[in-house]
């Protein structure tokens, strides 16, 4: 099992998305374990206080380091030591699908959610071993990263999805875009769905998926490739869709 502590000063906002869909599965079947912290809990003042105003001025607040580090060593006790405390804000390392499955393989994670104008810099020193984005852009607290997290973790589980190989064919899991999916009916407004989804022919489905990917991945995410594993095969396949002026997604059944 997996457990996350997550210590957010609005813990009402996560536990609906935590209870459906894939994550709720994954809670039900004992895979995954997920608390939540309120640093307010861990107050000394009667109005329960966990920010105020920055030295040297400016607009907006700045969350206290007494009550997170206080949450903090409280929850994890013994564990503080080998449990990574992550700090989620716009100024950590890149938040990635490799990240994800690494972390599959831990027991436990805790998450720190910011909030206001940040947490005060001493937190960052002193507590949290890690620093995470989910990318260049800032959301209102850190609240949704963390569920950005707990989910594409989750998704790495072993059992946690009804298809055993379902996140391994996800977009970035293998370094490329995902291919094309279709379904039910073949023929929806003039578009028809690709012969060869068609044909029962494994092989050569999953040929074109990958072809598909490389295509998908070539003309939208480029930078990609200097990254994803590619085989001999694959290679071939790029400088052909470079030879052909491919900039879109090649959906016939070459």
């Amino acid at each position: 099992m997996l457990h996350f502590d997550v210590f957010t000063v609005f813990p009402d906002l996560l536990p609906p998305y935590l209870a459906a869909s894939v994550l709720g599965r994954a809670t039900e079947a004992g895979l995954l374990e997920v608390r939540l912290h309120d640093p307010r809990d861990y107050t000394a003042d009667r109005h329960r206080t966990t920010d105020d105003t920055p030295y040297g001025g400016g607009g907006g607040m700045v969350m206290k380091p007494e009550p997170l580090f206080a949450a903090v060593r409280a929850v994890l006790g013994n564990a503080l030591d080998t449990t990574p405390v992550i700090l989620l804000t716009p100024q950590g390392r890149q938040f990635t699908q490799a990240v994800a499955r690494e972390w599959a393989g831990r027991t436990r994670l805790a998450l720190v959610c910011g909030r206001y104008e940040g947490v005060d810099e001493r937190v960052r020193w002193g507590l949290a071993t890690d620093e995470i984005s989910i990318g260049d852009y800032v959301v209102t607290g850190g609240e949704l990263p963390a569920l950005v997290v707990i989910d594409a973790v989750a998704r790495c589980l072993p059992g946690a999805l009804g298809d055993e190989d379902g996140a391994l064919d996800d977009s970035h899991a293998s370094g490329l875009l995902e291919y094309p999916h279709y379904t039910r009916p073949p023929d929806f407004e003039g578009r028809r769905v690709p012969q060869v989804l068609l044909s029962g022919d494994h092989a050569r489905i999953a040929a074109w998926r990958r072809r598909q990917a490389l295509a998908r991945t070539l003309r939208r995410r480029p930078d990609l490739l200097e990254r994803a594993d590619l085989t001999d095969e694959d290679r071939r396949t790029l400088e052909a869709l470079q030879r052909a002026g491919l900039d879109a997604e090649d959906e016939t059944d070459a």
